[in-house]
């Protein structure tokens, strides 16, 4: 099979001044990409601001013969976004492929976490993937053609201690992923997530060895994101990548049973070996197909 170009497509990489957004932003424009290197150049925890970061990532597209510019907006900062979209129409006057990276850590147990630690999570993770979305999206409805990968991580598929802010903000990308790839489809607006192992700035305080530290290098995601965003690509995806390793993550849900029309507690109590089964679960494309089974299973008795 050929090679996965993307000349003559426009990508926005958002949080690509460093880690995997600059590995993303890199092998999108050795692949012919012209790149939007967006960064706000903060600190883990989102201070600070600087465009250093960013025109860096620039300067490296260019000297290896690529297309970039750069762009310091916050992705949570509504008049930033859509700054940062205009100023790729103008430059550009397309967007192909939108790379929603930015992140931030305030990793704190529940008990200790302060509300202001888990809404500016939430906000940099779960808004500041939906802004620049949205400011794509109707550009890519009229263009027929967009290609959009979230990232989600397992602290939100799966949960981990002291991370309930960054977890809820990325399991919610999930569902508002869910939505888009329903919405997108007769446009040929394809949106899937990455979901990445890897050892960034972000992770080298969990105080893993650092023999497993080196294995988990950003570059091992990015073939996973360079599908993503490709035109085979598929939708509604969640891609797990890491360390060369990659999976495809689904939610399940069992089969159940019918307990009759209005069914006490303790039914469900003495049902739930039999509702926990994993024999017959399936992985939903979409909400409806869970009520055509709740149909299924009423009709049946």
């Amino acid at each position: 099979m050929a090679d996965i170009r993307f000349d003559g497509k426009v990508a926005i990489v958002t949080g690509a001044g460093g880690g995997l957004g600059r590995c993303h932003a890199l092998d999108l424009a050795r692949r012919g990409a012209k790149v939007v290197v967006n960064d706000l150049g903060g600190s883990v925890d989102g201070a600070g601001g600087s465009s250093a970061a960013a025109l860096k990532v620039v300067e490296e597209i260019r000297a290896a013969g690529g297309e970039a510019i750069a762009n310091g907006a916050s992705v949570t900062d509504d008049v930033g976004v859509a700054g940062m979209v205009a100023q790729t129409m103008e430059a550009f006057g397309r967007v192909d492929i939108l790379i929603a990276n930015a992140g931030i850590l305030r990793d704190k147990s529940f008990a200790k976490m302060e509300i202001d630690d888990f809404t500016k999570v939430v906000d940099v993770h779960l808004m500041g993937t939906m802004k620049p979305a949205k400011a794509v999206w109707e550009i890519m409805r009229a263009q027929n053609y967009g290609r959009i990968v979230v990232t989600t991580s397992s602290s939100g598929l799966y949960g981990n201690f002291g991370q309930s802010n960054y977890g809820a903000a990325k399991l919610g990308i999930i569902g508002f992923m869910n939505t888009l790839k329903l919405e997108g489809q007769k446009n040929n607006i394809h949106v899937n997530a990455i979901s990445p192992v890897a050892a960034t700035r972000m992770t080298e305080n969990l105080g893993m060895p650092q023999q497993i530290f080196d294995m988990l290098k950003p570059e091992a995601v990015t073939p996973g994101v360079v599908f993503l965003a490709s035109e085979g690509a598929p939708t509604g995806v969640v891609l797990t990548a890491g360390a060369g390793v990659f999976a495809v993550a689904k939610i399940f849900e069992t089969e159940g049973a019918f307990l009759g029309g209005s069914p006490e507690a303790e039914a469900v109590r003495d049902a739930f070996a039999r509702l926990n089964e994993d024999e017959g679960a399936k992985a939903y494309f979409a909400g409806a197909e869970q009520t055509q089974k709740f149909m299924r299973l009423i009709a049946a008795g």
